[in-house]
Order: C-alpha cells, then sequence, then structure tokens
C-alpha cells in the first residue's frame, strides 16, 4: 500500500498547470498525462468501471460488499493546478520535526517561510512538513486531496473486511479556472451526493462558498499629439484608474474576511487608444451578489455619460453560486462529516469557503458536494505547505465517513 503522503510527492511531480487562456478540455496536456497514471492505478487496485474521458474526467466505483439499501456516496478532487504559479519541477522538501523557526525554502533567493509571516506553522511544531523548494508551488491543492482520496480507497480494497455501500471516485481538470464541472456526468457518476476533498487546514468542513462571476472592462480612448490634445484626447488609461476608484476601497480582498465579500481587481493593461481591466466579484449573500453587479454596470453607464457613449464596455459571466441553498435540505451529509472528524479526533471547524470548488457547481447540478480539508495552507504559490499528519487526518476522516454510511440506512 501506498500512503497518502507517498502518493503526494510522486504527484506532485507532474506539471498540471491549468490554463485559462486554453479553450480546450483538459487545458493543458499534462493534466491528461496525470489522468492517464491514476486510471492506471485504479485499474491495479481492482475497481469496476474505471474511466477516463477524452475531456480528462476519471470516474471509478469501489462495488458495496453488503447487502441492504444504502446510500452511494462519491468523493471528489481536482488533478490542476493553480495557474498563478509555475508547477513545472516541483521539488518538494520534507521538514522533519518541525523546530518553530524559520524554514529556508530557497538560500539563493533567501525565500523564507517564516512563523513571522505565517503564525500558524507553529501549530505544527514537532510535527514533519512538506514545502515547496521556493521556486514553484507545491500542488497540494489538490494533489494532496488526491492522494487521500486514493490511499483511503486502497485502503478498503485491501481490507474487504470493512463494510461499506457503493463508492464512487472522480478526478477532475481545470478547477482552478472555473471549469472543473463543465463536463463533468453527474448522471453517469450516478452517487446521491458526494464530498470534495478540497478544503485547506485540518478540520475544515464547507458546506457555504461564495456566490462569483467575473467582470471584464474594455475601454476605448482617442489619441492625439499630446502637444495639441486639448479637449482632445481620451485617455483610456486615465477611464480606467477612474472606474477603479469608484468602487469601494474597503471592499478588496486584502482588507475582507469571514463573510464579507469583495471587488478584486486581477489583471490590467492599457495604452491611451485602448484598456482594459478584469475583476472577480464575490460574495455570500445572494441579493448582496447581484447589487455588486450593479453597481459595476451603473459605473459603466456613469462613464459613458462623462466620457462617450459606447466607451466602455463592460461583460459580466457568473461562475458559481453558493451551494448552501442545495445542500442544506440535505444537511445531514454535512452531519455525518462532522461527527466523522469527531470520531478521529480531528476538531470541525465549518466554516465558509472564501472561493469555490468543484462542489459548488455540482450542488447546483444536482449532486449535492461539501468540501472536506486536505491539510495544507498558503496554497496557489512558493509559501505552500502541508504537514503529514494532517494528510493522514484526512484519510481517516474519508474511512469513517464510509464507514458511519455503512451502519444503517440513512
Amino acid at each position: 500500500m501506498y500512503s497518502a503522503v507517498e502518493r503526494l510527492l510522486k504527484y506532485v511531480k507532474y506539471d498540471t498547470k491549468s490554463d485559462e487562456n486554453s479553450h480546450i478540455t483538459p487545458s493543458t496536456k499534462g493534466q491528461l498525462i496525470l489522468a492517464k497514471e491514476l486510471e492506471r492505478e485504479l485499474r491495479d487496485m481492482g475497481l469496476s468501471d474505471v474511466s477516463l474521458d477524452h475531456n480528462g474526467y476519471i470516474m471509478a466505483v469501489l462495488p458495496k460488499n453488503i447487502d441492504g439499501d444504502y446510500k452511494t456516496i462519491g468523493f471528489i478532487a481536482h488533478m490542476d493546478t493553480s495557474p498563478d504559479m509555475t508547477a513545472n519541477g516541483v521539488n518538494p522538501k520534507i521538514v522533519e520535526n518541525y523546530d518553530g523557526k524559520d524554514i529556508i525554502l530557497n538560500k539563493e533567493e533567501n525565500i523564507i517561510l517564516s512563523p513571522k509571516d505565517f503564525p500558524e506553522i507553529l501549530n505544527y511544531v514537532g510535527k514533519t512538513i512538506i514545502t515547496t523548494d521556493g521556486t514553484t508551488l507545491l500542488g497540494a491543492d489538490d494533489k494532496a486531496g488526491v492522494s487521500e482520496i486514493m490511499a483511503a480507497i486502497e485502503y478498503l480494497v485491501k481490507n474487504p473486511n470493512i463494510p461499506h455501500g457503493t463508492i464512487k471516485i472522480g478526478f477532475t481538470p481545470d478547477e482552478e479556472i472555473g471549469e472543473g464541472a463543465n463536463h463533468f456526468d453527474v448522471e453517469k457518476f450516478g452517487a446521491d451526493f458526494a464530498y470534495t476533498v478540497d478544503g485547506g487546514e485540518i478540520g475544515e468542513l464547507e458546506y457555504e462558498n461564495f456566490n462569483a462571476a467575473t467582470a471584464k472592462i474594455h475601454i476605448k480612448g482617442r489619441n492625439v499629439h499630446p502637444g495639441t490634445a486639448k479637449n482632445k484626447m481620451i485617455n483610456s488609461m486615465h477611464i480606467a484608474t477612474e472606474f477603479i476608484n469608484i468602487l469601494p476601497s474597503n471592499e478588496k480582498p486584502e482588507y475582507t474576511e469571514g463573510y464579507e465579500g469583495f471587488y478584486h481587481l486581477i489583471s490590467m493593461s492599457g495604452e491611451v487608444e485602448q484598456s482594459d481591466i478584469a475583476f472577480i466579484v464575490r460574495d455570500f449573500d445572494r441579493n448582496n451578489f447581484e447589487k455588486r453587479k450593479e453597481l459595476i454596470l451603473s459605473t459603466v453607464e456613469f462613464l459613458n455619460k462623462k466620457y462617450g457613449d459606447g466607451l466602455v464596455k463592460v461583460d459580466i459571466k457568473d461562475s458559481y453560486y453558493n451551494m448552501k441553498e442545495k445542500i442544506e435540505p440535505v444537511k445531514y451529509i454535512v452531519d455525518v462529516a462532522y461527527k466523522a472528524m469527531e470520531a478521529v479526533n480531528v476538531i470541525p471547524n465549518v466554516s465558509p469557503i472564501r472561493g469555490g470548488t468543484d462542489g459548488a457547481r455540482l450542488s447546483f447540478m444536482g449532486l449535492p458536494t461539501p468540501n472536506l480539508f486536505t491539510g495544507g495552507h498558503n496554497y496557489h504559490g512558493k509559501y505552500e505547505f502541508i504537514p503529514t499528519f494532517a494528510m493522514e487526518k484526512a484519510v481517516d476522516v474519508i474511512l469513517k465517513i464510509v464507514e458511519l454510511y455503512s451502519k444503517k440506512s440513512i
């Protein structure tokens, strides 16, 4: 058997960084390479109905080994890593018996993982921690989830005396670019509900997430020689700056937490003639979410009246919605996960996801899917790390969830 940690150290070597500018699925070839390896491993385990489709979605089934009417449960994770940082040449470092001091990730570049900047690392003094080498992300988001599911399923296969109902496994591409559920066949998956294993630090249990949209603003200007520009030039970059400054300055990600929403400027480019800016818009409350989009539209209208009709255009696209409304009618699936964590001595931390997972969209596609922790921290960057004991506990939680559903029909 391979532990979740051993699997993670293997899987992070695959470059599966997704690409939001691609127009194919999966968006990068590396994801398909890892998918083929996972397909092979699932077949070698002896699972049934193992499939890998042309879009890079993997599904497999561990048939029930007990008689009776039991819910069919699923476990899902995504294979891709964030476009925010390179995943090429990931070289994880293993820090045993962490002493609470600075961890030098990269001496040449002076990249240091310090408790001064990331005090939560002090929770793992005496534990083994896996970090980056300071030049890439680690990829525990969500290869830790993939690894933990694989380790739990292999344990069940190797221990057929453990009773369980039918279990479905799903691995998806392109979650990090918001497309992880685009081609997920819920009917084929055939579960009554599922859990994504895609959360952060140990204990996280989430069934609420942001309502999310992307707003792309395109601004036309008019360029003339600056020496004769009075009353003629329209500098699109100045309009872009004005647009940014109209939005509430305190409603940015760096100033918000908990249930607070935000406008996040994610890109900007421009010259006098043309500028483009893009925001992601987030809010837990659906009414407030709609108001945020209305503010963007009214800002566009205001600037067009001020500078000229049609100079500012916007394209707003909803990405996903708060899965809470779909999970509350079957809230017992959250309660079972809560009990499972307590049973393996993990303190549950039920909190809203300040982001989104495949589970958000899957819940609206008819597959209620709350989210479980993987154990990682500082995802999407070079300061990413994960304690090995948290990964082991994630496997324990998955196995305990399976056990609880096997005790009686729920």
